[in-house]
């Protein structure tokens, strides 16, 4: 086999913070995965490599704007049981 046969299978990606879990925060409009804004999302891959790259920089600086979480269905069920039992959140 040739050599050069590494070429044809080698690909250049486009550089990405993106973990596969894309959730919107609705209010700041931020991925709960990744950190970047819904625009830059949308615009990835027409920014230059400098661009993602002072993007990718940026983003640890976002998670601070998410908020924590609610507490999901444990939460809701241990404020149906203290209701239950007279007590308030």
């Amino acid at each position: 086999m040739n050599d050069d046969s590494d070429a044809v299978w080698s690909r250049r990606e486009i550089e990405s913070p993106c973990v596969k879990i894309c959730v919107i925060q609705p209010e700041a409009r931020i991925c709960t995965g990744c950190y970047r804004t819904i625009e830059e999302i949308g615009l990835w891959s027409r920014f230059s490599p400098e661009e993602r790259r002072r993007i990718m920089d940026d983003l640890p600086t976002r998670e601070s704007q998410l908020g924590g979480r609610k507490g999901g269905r444990a939460a809701r069920r241990a404020a149906a049981r203290a209701r239950a039992s007279g007590q308030t959140d």
